[in-house]
């Protein structure tokens, strides 16, 4: 599974500790039927939707990345958690953002990607409007947009691709590259973009108009952006899907859409899954002029399938002209194209497809393309030659191996969808085995044996995931990913079903958590403050009693939230922190007997507990020696 999904998965199950699933998924049906929004704000500023955001952001990649207050969530963490909730409420009703910092990130063509990076506080006010404003918005938005929506991704957008072109037989591709999509959003057509989805809180609205024109810095230089939403920032992904929602709409009106005429009850058939099945439709529009069209999309990156080379070319010129008009949008006629697959290949995000004939078939072949190797080459590359280098500490160099491991996988995960990715790979293995042993020369010995122990759980999964290539290599005695070794997985596309914004498409996306006989206490432990606790402490407090499934971590028993007591495996009088690994989820008698020191306190909760068994003594006093007290002895209470 890929660490997106997996994101993904998480972001639910958060959902589901802070109780915020319920208001989710009403919003998400109140805006199914239509429903218009008035008083947003008051859900954004709920104190379970804050914590949910801060919770959502924390672990994020970037939140040890400073805007221009130099501050992240380390500074965050040692905030209580009723501080930090009234904070971000008083934040959200008086919106002032602050300057949004600009940095750059190299592209695989040599230029730079511009992203502003907002302030911590800023960004947990973005993430509240989006956990309120994402379901809404997933009600009213197209079913064949892919990009930054919950539970969708690039495989189910290829998928779609190969779906359209070699299922429906259609094989002209209109592709249209707009130029700097981001940085030329209109603002004022954003917001009635807004206004027209339903969502017309005016303070939100308002909110959103100050942080799409809160200043950029750079370099020590202040600018006030006219248009564009800032890369980088957590809503903007959302306002981008906003902006083009509209575009998949128009184009969907021009084939899909279209209602027939004088329609009868079996023109209308609904799938075993609960999709609506068109081909009934789609067969008496085909008897009509209108040209047959279809769209797939993810972010500013879209196609059009096209049946005939004429209707290709008439769409071409209607969406370019649309996208001026309609949304002063710029189209670059140099990257702005028609392509039959029958006679070339068509790029999209990193695969490049086309159609072949077996027998009285037409077939999809697909590669990643040249720029996606040239740039995963390279990469790899680097991590290869890193983990190549002899550090004299084997422990040091297993690091460098892990991360080009992870890599490979990565690769292999993402780009298993083209038909054709074992010739790509190969093409990737000759240069990197190359630079395998001329760095490996002298330095290190390159064996193609398995070693009797491998280092780590990491490197057993590497062992079983490739065990049959026999281009595994192992580097003093740490094994190295094979680059070669990569079959063909076929994508699959998105099942509508799947909606996390309902019970019923929830329990498609993950197994629910068993939470039947500890749901009462997990509700009420997220509902309650812990006074003087940081809010650190108090949430990962919950995320440490959905893990042990709401039991006491010695005596195995469930616990009701009066009897949960959260302990510190290093104590904080002794350096120990409220991070999730130094916590403990215990029955509020077994926290006492732990920090007991008087014989009579051991005497009386050992007896409450039952703890004088072997097992459970012995946790107990390893425990009590981590806390820095003396181990239970029994025969010198007696």
């Amino acid at each position: 599974m890929q660490r997106k999904e997996k994101l993904k998965r998480s972001s639910l199950r958060y959902a589901e500790y802070y109780s915020m699933t319920q208001v989710q998924d009403s919003l998400f049906q109140q805006s199914k039927s239509g429903k218009i929004f008035t008083d947003l704000i008051r859900i954004i500023a709920s104190e379970k939707n804050i914590k949910l955001a801060y919770r959502n952001l924390k672990n994020n990649k970037g939140s040890n990345t400073a805007g221009v207050d130099g501050q992240t969530f380390q500074d965050l963490k040692k905030m209580s958690e009723k501080a930090l909730v009234n904070r971000v409420r008083d934040k959200i009703l008086n919106y002032q953002p602050k300057a949004v910092r600009r940095v750059y990130i190299p592209k695989s063509n040599g230029k730079q990607r511009p992203l502003g990076i907002p302030t911590v506080l800023d960004r947990i006010v973005q993430q509240c409007v989006l956990q309120v404003m994402e379901p809404i918005c997933e009600a009213k938005f197209y079913r064949n947009s892919y990009g930054f929506r919950p539970n969708r991704n690039c495989r189910q957008a290829v998928a779609m691709c190969y779906k359209l072109a070699q299922v429906s037989g259609l094989h002209y591709v209109v592709d249209i590259d707009i130029k700097g999509f981001f940085d030329n959003v209109d603002h004022g057509k954003l917001l009635k973009q807004i206004w027209t989805l339903g969502i017309r809180d005016k303070c939100l609205l308002s909110l959103i108009s100050k942080m799409l024109k809160a200043p950029i810095e750079e370099n020590g230089v202040r600018s006030r952006p006219e248009k564009g939403t800032p890369q980088g920032g957590v809503l903007s992904p959302l306002l981008a899907n906003i902006v083009l929602n509209e575009l998949d709409w128009w184009i969907a009106s021009q084939w899909e859409n279209v209602k027939i005429h004088n329609p009868t009850k079996s023109d209308v058939l609904v799938n075993a899954r609960g999709t609506l099945n068109k081909g009934y439709q789609y067969r008496r529009l085909k008897k009509t002029h209108l040209k047959e069209c279809f769209l797939v999309r993810y972010a500013d990156d879209f196609k059009i399938f096209c049946r005939k080379y004429d209707s290709a070319r008439r769409m071409k010129i209607a969406t370019q002209q649309w996208l001026k008009n309609r949304l002063s949008l710029e189209i670059s006629e140099e990257k702005s194209k028609i392509t039959d697959l029958k006679c070339g290949y068509s790029e999209f995000l990193g695969i490049k497809f086309k159609l072949y004939q077996k027998s009285q078939k037409w077939c999809i072949k697909s590669h990643m393309t040249d720029k996606a190797i040239k740039a995963e080459k390279t990469a790899l590359k680097k991590l290869l030659v890193k983990a190549c280098k002899d550090y004299g500490n084997p422990s040091e160099q297993h690091i460098f191996i892990s991360r080009y491991n992870q890599a490979v996988v990565g690769v292999h995960e993402y780009y298993s969808m083209a038909t054709m990715i074992n010739e790509d790979v190969h093409k990737m293995f000759q240069s990197l085995d190359k630079t395998m042993k001329t760095r490996t020369g002298g330095k290190s010995k390159l064996s193609k044996e398995k070693p009797v122990k491998l280092c780590g759980g990491l490197d057993l999964f590497i062992y079983e995931k490739y065990r049959n290539s026999k281009q595994i290599r192992y580097i003093n005695h740490f094994i190295l990913a094979p680059i070669a070794y990569c079959k063909t997985r076929n994508p699959m596309c998105h099942r509508a079903s799947v909606n996390q914004y309902t019970p019923e498409g929830r329990l498609e996306i993950h197994k629910m958590l068993n939470k039947e006989a500890y749901s009462t206490a997990l509700f009420e432990l997220s509902q309650n403050m812990v006074p003087r606790r940081s809010i650190e402490y108090c949430d990962n407090r919950i995320s440490r009693f959905v893990a042990v499934q709401g039991r006491c971590e010695i005596m195995g028993t469930l616990l009701s939230a009066h009897d949960v007591h959260c302990h510190h495996w290093k104590p904080t009088s002794l350096g120990g922190t409220d991070e999730y690994s130094n916590l403990r989820i215990v029955h509020k008698d077994v926290h006492k007997l732990i920090h007991a020191s008087q014989k009579e306190t051991i005497q009386k909760y050992l007896s409450l507990t039952g703890c004088r068994e072997q097992n459970r003594l012995a946790k107990v006093n390893r425990w009590r020696i981590s806390a820095g007290l003396e181990p239970i002895r029994l025969n010198e209470l007696n």
